[in-house]
């Protein structure tokens, strides 16, 4: 066991008390105004509470940067299902938003916790493509039903019968293996299993996970900003514009006083607050102006066809006004062996984006890293909202947005408030099909700039969690570059060799397959096996400065309140059987959970310094994640 001395040494950025203490208090060495290393305190943080017109303009924001990916998906999910009525189409778009609404909503009141807005998985579509890949849902052949005019109106409208029953079926073999996979990620989740984990969780592991979420995204936004890359290189400028360059210029604010009248009573940092959505208007408002004087190519096949705002006005046309998903709208759910296995290898992939997501939030929010029962609840929220999207037919799961974390680095805005406000927004938006269905006109390219923007800013947000590592380490260094490489590699092999993972036990293809497909998987998996078998200090491994960072100190309460319930503290603090609970705000620790001094070295005291013993010291649960 390393002496007292070279046990403090491991504090990255302190002071002795006085010569010879074993006392040490942490200083300002990652205060920003010191030059160090510190991300900007946010605009609003956690647990602010923005005023209402804020919380909507920025609410509208978050769902501006939501809604496209939440749109790609259903239809998608529509096409594999073999669904060509439009009608069907904007139902499902409704109830996928409508339902992701309500996932956000409870994720932030009492999941994680962090401004974290849910959506739609890419992780759970690839196995849903497996699924129905199959003989038996292969789309049925209607070209007869189509050239043959002699059919009568009988044959005509058994024909018709038959296909929409088969989408409804293949709609049902879905629902069934997201809610029966749902069930997999509770239990993962709220038996603890995944906090368990986070004590093998370091800087090191967490960097090429959140980095690969970003740059395993950088096909799909080039995507759509080569529809237009004018128009995408103009919206990239308008972000920087606002969110950099005009970031302290303040706005005249109008108010209206009883008795004076209108009056300029304050000034906002409207650029700052809202580059995003500002850079989507401008540039919606262009897109506009150049499609009426026919500045954009007028056939699919024509370059800058994606840019025009008139491609999608059957969307609008053919949406309902007000309808309200429920429970069972599709029909019941079917349940087959093969299609829950395909489904879970998706919630794996989708639990590591996730938690790599929580760290990325945290930090750009100021609070500090998640402890273990955040965690877990968010992880197990996420599993019962799954859960009750494949109820409700959404055709898909849920799962955090990496672009919205990246939307919170570029505005400094992370109050749970405005995150919330999105979910209203997108319930509203989703239940009102023809409101709704506006936004879904956004020409692709303007949402291909923004996704250039995000996608960087969670890249590098990944990056910057090595700067509490040693990487002057060729160990770091090493296990960092190698993870990011395999990243890139094992999935890019596999999706070009699928032939070569073949097995003669289907279900074991798929998860065989989804799993090295998946960048973060492979990354996330490589980088924990490395830093977790090749000799190094917690100094090396950026544990111990991990666990001193934040905007304010790790004794100070508030931190501690970031991730409470948001009721019924009070009783849960005085019935002690709840600090046994995984996911419960006062969870200690796990029975198997080491407690010798090794393990445990450090803690804080109310005054925020940190006191370093070389016997079992007494560990308060909020210490540790």
């Amino acid at each position: 066991m390393e002496d007292t001395k070279n046990e403090a040494d491991m504090l990255p950025a302190g002071r002795r008390l006085s010569e010879g203490s074993d006392r040490w208090e942490i200083g300002r060495g990652l205060d920003t105004d010191e030059g160090s290393n510190k991300l900007p305190k946010p605009l609003y943080a956690l647990s602010d509470n923005p005023p209402w017109y804020l919380c909507i303009l920025l609410g509208m924001q978050h769902y501006l940067m939501m809604v496209g990916s939440t749109i790609a998906t259903p239809l998608l999910i529509a096409d594999i299902l073999c669904v060509t009525d439009m009608n069907t189409k904007s139902e499902i778009v409704g109830t996928t938003l409508f339902f992701s609404g309500i996932a956000t909503i409870c994720q932030t009141t009492l999941g994680v916790r962090l401004p974290i807005v849910q959506g739609t998985t890419f992780s759970l579509f690839i196995p849903a493509m497996a699924i129905l890949s199959s003989d038996k849902w292969k789309c049925p052949d209607t070209e007869p039903t189509v050239a043959t005019e002699t059919l009568d109106m009988t044959t005509n409208v058994t024909m018709d019968t038959n296909a929409t029953i088969t989408w409804q079926d293949r709609m049902c073999e879905l629902q069934g293996a997201i809610m029966i996979g749902a069930l997999f990620e509770v239990a993962i989740g709220f038996s603890g299993l995944t906090g368990a984990l986070m004590r093998y969780i370091s800087p090191l592991v967490v960097a090429p996970i959140i980095t690969l979420i970003g740059l395993s995204l950088f096909s799909v936004a080039a995507e759509y900003a080569g529809e237009q890359w004018g128009v995408a290189l103009l919206t990239m400028a308008l972000v920087f514009l606002f969110s950099q360059y005009l970031k302290n210029v303040r706005v005249p604010i109008p108010g209206y006083t009883r008795g004076l009248g209108w009056s300029v009573s304050s000034r906002s940092p409207i650029f700052e607050l809202l580059p995003v959505f500002l850079s989507m208007i401008i540039a919606w408002i262009l897109c506009l102006v150049l499609t009426s004087l026919n500045a954009f190519g007028s056939t699919p096949d024509e370059m800058g066809y994606g840019a025009r705002t008139d491609t999608k006005s059957d969307v609008i046309r053919e949406a309902l006004w007000v309808r309200v998903p429920y429970p069972g709208q599709w029909g019941l759910p079917t349940i087959t062996l093969s299609s829950v296995l395909g489904m879970i290898s998706g919630y794996l992939a989708s639990m590591i984006e996730s938690i790599g997501d929580y760290y990325a939030a945290a930090r750009l929010s100021g609070a500090k890293p998640p402890p273990k029962h955040a965690i877990n609840r968010g992880i197990g929220m996420e599993g019962l909202l799954c859960f009750l999207a494949g109820l409700i037919g959404t055709g898909n799961g849920t799962t955090s947005y990496s672009e919205n974390v990246g939307a919170i680095g570029i505005t400094r805005v992370a109050s749970r408030r405005i995150v919330q406000t999105a979910g209203i927004l997108m319930m509203i938006f989703g239940a009102f099909g023809k409101f709704g269905a506006i936004f879904v006109t956004i020409p692709q390219p303007i949402i291909g700039g923004v996704f250039m923007a995000m996608f960087a800013m969670i890249a590098a947000v990944g990056i910057s969690n090595l700067q509490f590592t040693n990487m002057n380490s060729p160990r770091n260094l090493l296990i960092f570059g190698f993870s990011i490489i395999m990243g890139f590699a094992v999935p890019h092999w596999t999706r070009a060799h699928t032939d070569y993972v073949l097995t003669n036990n289907e279900e074991f293809n798929q998860l065989i397959l989804v799993l090295l497909t998946t960048n973060m998987f492979v990354g996330g998996s490589i980088a924990f096996l490395l830093d977790n078998t090749i000799p190094g200090s917690d100094k090396d491994r950026g544990i111990t400065a991990w666990r001193s960072s934040g905007n304010q100190k790790s004794g100070d309460s508030d931190i501690d309140k970031d991730y409470d319930l948001p009721f019924g503290m009070g009783f849960i603090h005085r019935i002690k059987c709840f600090s046994y609970l995984p996911f419960c705000p006062t969870f200690r620790s796990y029975p198997c959970e080491c407690r010798s001094p090794c393990c445990h070295k450090e803690y804080f005291t109310a005054s925020g310094s940190v006191r370093i013993e070389t016997t079992k010291p007494v560990v308060e649960p909020e210490t540790f994640f």
